[in-house]
Formats: C-alpha cells, sequence, structure tokens
C-alpha cells in the first residue's frame, strides 16, 4: 500500500480487466436493482452518482449525449439509461423504489437534463459523455457501462483515466506548473493506496485511491497551502473495494483446477477462497453476503409467481397461470424443468415491472441462474446455505468469463448475458448435486459452447421478449450440461479455450444483432408496431 513519502504512479493506469481482478460480487452476482438492463440502469446509476460526486451535490444543468452509432442512441429511454442517470443525479441506489419516477424526481430537484445524439468519438457502445454545470462550476465526464452494472470513467475535464468506483477516491485539481510541492504534501499527510498524476492541457489532476476519504482538516490543509487546487470525493459505488498490489489465487480454471490438485475442495469451496483473497474479506462474511442474495431472489421469485402490475411493458403476468397448469397437471412431465421455468418466468416479470432484482451476471439474464439453483434446490430440499454455495459456485465460473470475454450484449450479444448465465447455473447445479468441481467446470463449459452465437434482439426495445424465452432456455440448457457432466460425458473444449471463443465470437457478432434494436426480432413488423403502441401509451 502507497503510504507517506512514496512515490505517485504517473501516466493513465491500465482499465478496470487489467487494474482489478472481477469481484463476484462486483462483477458478477450484482447489483440489487430496479430495471430492466444492469447495463443501462445500474450502470448508469453509478455514473450518475460520480458524477454528482464530482459537483459536490450541486447540479444545475447536464448534457447527455451519446454516439449517433452507439447502442444508447437507441436505447437509453426504453431500457433506462436516462432513469438511471436521473436516480444517480439525485445520489440514489439502483435499487431504491422511487425510481420509476425519477424523471419527475430529478426536474423537481431543478436539474435541467438535456439529451443529444450525435457523433462523439465513442471508444466503446455504451458511451456517456456527460457535460456538468452549476452556477459556478463546470466539469466534463466520459464514462462506459462495461456490462453487468460495471462501468469505467474513461474522461473528467479532458483528462484520461480509468476510475471504475471500487476505491474512496480525492480529486486534486490543480492549474499549477509545480506540483512537486503538492505531491510532496500527499504523499506525507494522506494514507493512500495509489496516488496517480494525470497531466492534461493547461491543467493538472492528482487521484488519491484510498480505503476511506482522509480528515476533513487534511484536505482544507491542502486547498489553503495551495490555493491553486480544488478538491473533489468520489465515493465508492461498488460493493468490494480494491487494494494496491491486488492478488488473487487463480484467475483461469486450469489455473484453479491445478491449484485444487490434492486438495478436492468443491467449486464453491474455491470461490469463496477467491472473494476472500480478493475483497480482503472473512469466509463467514462471503458466505453471508450471498445468503442474503439468496433471500432477495427469493423474495422476488414469490413476488412474481403472486402477480405484478406495470404499464409500460409488452408481457403480462403470466408465471401465476403456468403455476395453476403445473398443479392441475395440465403441462406435459418436465420434472424440475417445469419448476424451473416458472421461477425463470416468475423472476423475469419482477424484473419488467421494476421490482427488485439481482443482476446474475446482468438484468436481462438476471433469471436463468437463480431460477435454476433455487428450483433445483427446493427440489431437492436444500436449505437456503446449499443455494448460496451454489451461487458461490456460479460466481466462480463468473469470475472467469468477466476477465476474459465480456456480460454486455452490447459487446458480445445474447451469448454473453443467458449463454454466460446457463453456463454459470450449470456449475451450480452440479455443485448442488454433490459433484466435483472438475465436472461443474465441464458443465459450464458445456452450457457456453452451447450459446456461443446467440444474437441480443429486444422487441420493442424493451428487455422482455425474446429474452424471456432465452432465460428459460439457459436454464433447460444448465439442467441438461449439468446432468451430463455428472453422468461422466466429456466436455472436450476446456472451459477457458470456450471464454476465448467467446470473446472472439461475441466481437464478430454485426453490431445490429448487438442489443442495438437495429436487426433481428427488433425490426419485425410486430416489434415496430408494439414499439409505437407503447411509446403512445396504448397497450395490447
Amino acid at each position: 500500500m502507497s503510504k507517506r513519502g512514496s512515490l505517485p504512479i504517473v501516466g493513465r493506469p491500465p482499465g478496470p480487466s487489467l487494474r482489478n481482478p472481477p469481484s463476484i460480487f462486483n462483477d458478477v452476482i450484482g447489483p440489487v436493482m430496479r430495471g430492466p438492463s444492469s447495463s443501462h440502469c445500474a450502470a448508469s446509476v453509478r455514473i450518475g452518482r460520480l458524477a454528482r460526486d464530482l459537483m459536490d451535490g450541486r447540479i444545475e444543468r447536464v448534457l447527455v449525449e451519446f454516439d449517433l452509432k452507439g447502442s444508447l442512441a437507441t436505447t437509453h429511454t426504453s431500457q433506462g439509461s436516462d432513469m438511471g442517470l436521473f436516480g444517480g443525479f439525485l445520489g440514489w441506489e439502483a435499487d431504491d423504489d422511487r425510481m420509476v419516477d425519477s424523471a419527475r424526481a430529478v426536474r423537481e430537484a431543478g436539474i435541467d437534463v438535456e439529451f443529444a445524439i450525435r457523433k462523439i468519438g465513442a471508444i466503446h457502445p455504451n458511451t456517456y459523455k456527460l457535460t456538468l454545470t452549476s452556477a459556478d462550476v463546470r466539469h466534463t465526464m466520459t464514462a462506459i457501462s462495461t456490462g453487468g452494472g460495471m462501468i469505467d470513467v474513461v474522461e473528467i475535464d479532458g483528462i484520461e483515466m480509468s476510475l471504475g468506483g471500487d476505491f474512496y477516491c480525492v480529486l486534486v485539481h490543480t492549474g499549477s506548473d509545480d506540483v512537486v510541492p503538492l505531491m510532496a504534501y500527499v504523499n506525507e499527510r494522506i494514507t493512500a493506496e495509489q496516488v496517480i498524476l494525470h497531466e492534461g492541457p493547461g491543467t493538472r489532476l492528482i487521484e488519491i485511491r484510498a480505503q476511506r476519504f482522509p480528515d476533513e482538516s487534511v484536505l482544507d490543509e491542502l486547498c489553503l497551502r495551495f490555493p491553486m487546487t480544488r478538491v473533489n470525493r468520489l465515493a465508492p459505488v461498488l460493493p468490494v473495494l480494491s487494494r494496491a498490489d491486488l492478488q488473487v489465487p487463480y484467475l483461469t480454471s486450469e489455473a484453479m483446477l491445478a491449484s485444487n490438485a490434492g486438495k478436492d475442495l468443491t467449486l464453491w469451496e474455491l470461490g469463496v477462497e477467491y472473494e476472500m483473497a480478493r475483497g480482503n474479506l472473512a469466509r463467514q462474511d462471503v458466505e453471508d453476503r450471498m445468503l442474503h442474495i439468496v433471500r432477495i431472489l427469493r423474495n422476488s421469485i414469490r413476488q412474481g409467481i403472486e402477480g405484478t402490475e406495470f404499464a409500460d411493458r409488452i408481457l403480462g403476468p403470466q408465471s401465476g397461470g403456468f403455476k395453476r397448469a403445473m398443479e392441475s397437471g395440465g403441462l406435459l412431465d418436465g420434472g424440475m424443468l417445469n419448476r424451473m421455468i416458472l421461477y425463470v418466468s416468475a423472476m423475469m416479470e419482477v424484473k419488467s415491472a421494476m421490482g427488485v432484482i439481482v443482476a446474475a451476471p446482468t438484468a436481462g439474464a438476471c433469471a436463468t441462474l437463480p431460477g435454476a439453483v433455487i428450483a433445483a434446490a427446493e427440489g431437492m430440499g436444500r436449505a437456503e446455505e446449499d443455494m448460496a454455495r451454489a451461487m458461490l459456485a456460479a460466481g466462480m465460473i463468473g469470475v472467469f468469463i468477466a476477465a476474459h470475454s465480456s456480460f454486455a450484449a452490447e459487446v458480445g450479444g445474447c451469448q454473453a448475458e443467458t449463454g454466460s448465465g446457463a453456463s454459470m447455473a450449470a456449475a451450480a447445479l452440479v455443485t448442488l448435486a454433490g459433484g466435483t468441481a472438475r465436472q461443474a467446470v465441464g458443465a459450464a463449459s458445456v452450457a457456453l459452447q452451447n450459446s456461443l452465437g446467440m444474437i441480443c434482439d429486444p422487441v420493442a426495445n424493451r428487455v422482455e421478449v425474446p429474452c424471456l424465452g432465452k432465460n428459460v432456455m439457459g436454464a433447460a440448457n444448465a439442467l441438461s450440461c449439468a446432468n451430463m457432466l455428472l453422468a461422466g460425458y466429456d466436455p472436450v473444449i476446456p472451459l477457458d479455450e470456450v471464454i476465448e471463443t467467446h470473446h472472439t465470437v461475441g466481437n464478430n457478432i454485426p453490431c445490429e444483432l448487438r442489443c442495438t434494436a437495429q436487426g433481428g426480432l427488433s425490426v419485425t413488423q410486430t416489434s415496430k408496431l408494439l414499439e409505437e403502441r407503447l411509446a403512445s401509451g396504448v397497450i395490447g
């Protein structure tokens, strides 16, 4: 850890995927949120909250620019980017029950928000370019949503950087040409994980990353000693913080299985070992965090089956009818799979009704993993602790995908979302059935192989159709692959190679088929008609 007397890191650090290994609770299972899309809703909340902190909570006007050829140009309203930004500007969390009324709330707060779609030279399809002003302050911020609610702030006031919201961050702006005394003061008085000097045209910015904010008196003295400085405090937006020189025990399935030789730990135990190292957490804390998530998921499923109401959606409540048909013998015998279909449907309906869900690994794929795991566990008479352990096993598979590919449909199509969810669920089901870590990894490999090339083409720009069917298909894929590996089937291609292929295939999917609503089912006659009806408030 960089403390007093340490030397600063000069220049732009690498992006989050290279700078910090994924965390199960940051990158894979979470955030807890409302809304149809984690890439849109949860990420934009986090971007908005950092923008609010950059402005010290005083925002009067915001210009939001989306690139003409990016995914947000067509989806920012229907998939909740606007809603999330508004909530973030107000300082809300992603699961705030006021989120659905955030547009009204931001107006009442006196914040004027303007949206513009134009060429901005975006480096990523999910790029947000913000110009923030108040009576006496103006800042610019460019950020990207990288998938599953994760973000990367890549520019502030024209200075390139990489800020992921995983530290307590202090930004010290100075117009002085001589930053040596200022850097000396920072290194002497402030305990930090990293101190980074960024240089731009006519300005310099010192980024201080720490586990907590420095004492106010230290920052007050800094501003008195160096009158050409301004200080901003940006609170973390991720649940698990990072630290300097962060080390994890493994970042590929091959390395994990090699480390497990002679130990015979289950995949969930290996997941706990990983997250303890990644988050500097105690074993019980890791298990308790996942148990808390399981209870949120089970409550969401109950709410969905009881029935949800929300006007702005394509599909009404259907899971209750499935439950009645299942109980009356009106369905073909699907065994455990029928319960999975019920739970997946219920979870997707809660998502579409702006209820509380968990992105696992994304909101668009929020139901495949938990629907499969909770249905299977209940059918087997297992406790919530067993569900949590299966979810930790899934989280370990998700870490490998997050580290070497992407969960964002805008980057890799639906194979990145429900394909990843199916892979994670397959490993979780093997774990739930008492299989070995190697069997779980094999099941994850086969399930991901089965998902390669899956496009993302939301009907009427809503994350409902064909998303529901793909989540159900993901659960069926997971169950099939889990049983295949438990029976001794050979996955043939190692998981790490499948993830590498997953990344390559995703990059080769045409942009029209990557959640841009410009191809596939999105451009059918029915889809366009539904979009018009939803826009006019005429449903059905």
